[in-house]
């Protein structure tokens, strides 16, 4: 494949990061310095889709080196397919989440909003910086810096649960990385002599043949080092991370944090082992276990949360193990599903997350329970809920049937009728604990005496614009990425061949 020379990566990610030292300069101007937040999302989106033509339709990489640090090791940049679906979704999703959080951080009142701004715009930088990285050693630095980056933002509130929950946070995500990430990595280069990405693997025939069993211990090592992909039992961080402001929780489940942890999952699997050496060394049927064990026992544990943000993040546990499970099974058009859903789940997520922060900020309401007759309040709100949690489930034309659907028929292909059964039951389970809800929002009669009303004696509940706008267009894009799946499925494609 063709490589270009062009400082666009490199570009897309510092756009951003230039966007935070703005914000933090215009901090005292709220109007401004929100403004600036606005112009580097739409910035960071005309660079990164600027490169579709030659990666997409010229079938050509792009590629830019900063400097080497030793042999075979350098900090340098390459945007494939992979790298570009994931970069675009990102890029979208921040000028939603941009938007979103303006009218919610100005209606609640939130502090210390500049550093707010400022932590989001680095997180979308180191978001890209791991999108395009062109190796392991790269990938892994812009890794550690989304995780020290976004510990204020999950913290941002600092009252002793804040500060419990960002303790937590930054626990296990880093020493994860320390203690399993580092050690992967420096057996990785030992063995090899590179960390560059490659789409066959990187580890050469007499190593694969010599040591299967270290090779094995590697790959583990790998997968539980990024904990970011909430791979149980690496997984409570997440929960934890729920005492955030809403658009964090948004930009945790659905952008930025979560999504690098299962992108560099990916990454492993397909451009460090290879799908060949995963399926020789065996390591492959490890991966099915865990992510097939996450989906059903987070599905389990969300059926049991009231709070409406503690269930979304237990299905968010559940949903991001499809996308591992699609890749383990190593079949084509398993492959295809969970890539894809890396986008589908992304859109339809945000907008729950959107929704929940809609409902808090209207009602002040955190609990499903609370939630009788709110439909009928806020039906911008609900029905775009509504929209995502058909997506949740997998039921057309929203775009968490095509997920399932690659993932049905990849199970078909892997001739594991376990799987398919894990898929089916999940799917089950996603319908028993996101229906209950809406049922709850549009056929139940209000609870008079339900707690936290506040001022909003229901009969005053209005929607907020600011936040009605994005969840609707995120809800929007849910269905036409079903309906349109064909950009997102070419990606996914030209990866997997």
């Amino acid at each position: 494949m063709e490589t270009i020379v062009s400082i666009k990566p490199l570009l897309a990610v510092l756009v951003s990061a230039v966007g935070a030292l703005i914000i933090i300069g215009t901090g005292k101007k709220p109007n401004l310095r929100e403004s600036w937040s606005i112009i580097a999302g739409v910035l960071k989106l005309v660079i990164v889709l600027s490169m579709i033509p030659a990666v997409v339709y010229d079938k050509k990489t792009i590629s830019y080196s900063l400097f080497n640090i030793l042999p075979g090791i350098e900090i340098a940049f390459r945007v494939d397919a992979f790298g570009l679906l994931f970069a675009m979704g990102a890029s979208i999703l921040w000028i939603a989440t941009s938007f979103y959080s303006i009218g919610y951080m100005r209606s609640t009142n939130e502090h210390s909003q500049t550093r707010y701004f400022a932590c989001f715009a680095v997180a979308l930088s180191a978001t890209i910086g791991v999108a395009f990285s062109a190796n392991l050693f790269t990938m892994f630095l812009f890794y550690e810096v989304l995780t020290i980056i976004t510990y204020p933002l999950v913290a941002h509130k600092g009252n002793q649960e804040a500060k419990a929950g960002g303790r937590k946070y930054a626990i296990y995500l880093l020493g994860t990385a320390k203690a399993f990430l580092i050690v992967a990595i420096i057996l990785t280069y030992n063995l090899t002599g590179t960390l560059e990405f490659s789409k066959t693997g990187i580890f050469p025939a007499v190593v694969q043949s010599v040591n299967p069993e270290l090779l094995y211990i590697i790959f583990v090592l790998f997968f539980f080092g990024f904990a970011k992909s909430a791979i149980m039992p690496f997984h409570s961080w997440l929960p934890a991370a729920m005492v955030a402001p809403t658009p964090v929780s948004a930009l945790l489940h659905a952008v930025a944090v979560v999504k690098t942890g299962v992108f560099t999952i990916l990454r492993v699997i397909f451009f460090i082992f290879g799908t060949d050496l995963m399926l020789d060394i065996g390591v492959d049927v490890f991966v099915i276990t865990f992510a097939s064990f996450t989906i059903i026992t987070a599905s389990l544990i969300a059926l049991s949360k009231d709070n409406l943000k503690a269930r979304l993040a237990f299905s968010t546990i559940s949903q991001l193990s499809y996308i591992i499970l699609g890749a383990a099974l190593l079949t084509p058009s398993a492959m295809v599903g969970g890539i894809i859903h890396i986008t589908n789940h992304a859109f339809s997520k945000i907008t729950l997350f959107f929704c929940a922060g809609s409902i808090y900020v209207s009602s002040h309401k955190t609990e499903v329970s609370q939630l009788s007759g709110i439909g009928k309040k806020m039906p911008w709100t609900m029905a775009a809920f509504a929209i995502a949690t058909l997506s949740m489930i997998g039921i057309p034309p929203v775009s968490g049937f095509i997920t399932k659907w690659y993932l049905v028929i990849g199970s078909l292909e892997r001739h594991s009728l376990v799987v398919l059964t894990v898929l089916l039951v999940s799917s089950f389970l996603n319908a028993a604990y996101f229906v209950p809800i809406l049922y709850k929002a549009f056929f139940s009669k209000e609870n008079s005496n339900s707690e936290h009303n506040d001022s909003s004696d229901d009969g005053d509940l209005k929607e907020n614009p600011f936040l009605v706008v994005p969840l609707t267009l995120t809800a929007i894009v849910s269905v036409l990425l079903g309906l349109y799946p064909d950009f997102i499925v070419q990606l996914a494609e030209m990866v997997v061949k």
